[in-house]
């Protein structure tokens, strides 16, 4: 059946093009009802892109960051993951032990891998993604694939370059450089590269941002990037690199934060969620992980299911 949408001064109407008088008898008034719910309802949905993004974000779990509770994950792993899994949290984001030992992660560094998986899948968690040193994806890259896959990761980002503030467009490009070549290895494997940000690659360099002509160097096939939300106070939202780079993300870390730079949970400060959860459908994100202070991690997982509902 050939059905067509006509708009006059009482609103949008189903015609048919091509069904006579004879067919149209044929259908019953339920029948016909039904197919005009179904037209209608399919093109109002096609006319509000934060609606279809809406409907494709309510099947995302919710993630967080472990950095953010390294502390109490150092002093009680499994009692940790389970208080984040309590409240509403399905995905958490490591660091690697072994590069982060230094950093909160030390009392890891001789836990068994499969035991970490494990200890993760228990209390009700899934870890797709984990960060990685530049210089762990350099110099040690064959023991952190093995890392990855016995942990089930399908992500391996790159966390930092770990350059100074001093750092040229060339530095950058240069650890660029490195970080392609070890996607190339990364995606044999099975996994995707990545690469997350900070303020400093929202910095500008011989007449441009850093970020861009990262961009620009960095594969997009091979390194995806995660766009850390934290960058809104230096007026760069993650909703324009989205859409000015499509496909270009495969995750995000979420935090929020007020006019004057303070942090506060996830709905409460000047991003605008709804327009962000639009914006990476486009950007290809897959994964959401909040990075904030342990005491706005409640409140800002109930904010993002109450939008994904």
């Amino acid at each position: 059946m050939n059905f067509a949408l006509k708009h006059d001064l009482f609103g949008w109407k189903l015609i048919s093009n091509d069904i006579n008088l004879k067919c149209m008898r044929k259908l019953n008034r339920r029948q016909f009802i039904g197919k005009a719910t179904v037209g209608l309802g399919a093109f109002a949905l096609s006319q509000t892109p934060w609606l279809v993004s809406a409907a494709k974000f309510s099947n995302i779990p919710i993630g967080f960051q472990s950095w953010s509770v390294r502390d109490m994950l150092s002093k009680d792993f499994p009692g940790t993951l389970k208080l984040m899994s309590g409240q509403g949290y399905q995905l958490v984001e490591m660091c690697s032990p072994k590069g982060y030992s230094d950093s909160g992660f030390g009392s890891l560094v001789n836990m068994k891998t499969s035991d970490m998986r494990k200890t993760i899948t228990d209390a009700g968690l899934n870890c797709p993604s984990c960060h990685f040193g530049l210089n762990e994806l350099t110099n040690d890259l064959d023991d952190r694939i093995q890392f990855a896959h016995d942990l089930g990761l399908t992500q391996m980002v790159c966390s930092s370059f770990g350059l100074p503030k001093t750092a040229t467009v060339s530095d950058f490009q240069n650890d660029a450089d490195k970080l392609n070549k070890a996607a190339e290895k990364i995606k044999t494997a099975g996994m995707q590269a990545g690469f997350h940000n900070h303020e400093g690659e929202f910095a500008m360099g011989d007449g441009q941002l850093i970020y861009d002509a990262l961009m620009s160097r960095l594969n997009g096939d091979l390194v995806k990037m995660q766009f850390q939300t934290e960058v809104i106070n230096l007026g760069y939202k993650a909703s324009t690199y989205f859409r000015k780079y499509p496909g270009r993300f495969i995750s995000s870390h979420l935090s929020d934060w007020t006019a004057d730079k303070k942090e506060v949970p996830i709905g409460q400060g000047v991003i605008d969620w709804k327009d962000f959860f639009a914006a990476a459908q486009t950007g290809g994100v897959k994964n959401f992980f909040v990075e904030m202070a342990f005491d706005k991690f409640k409140d800002s997982a109930v904010y993002i299911r109450e939008l994904k509902s």
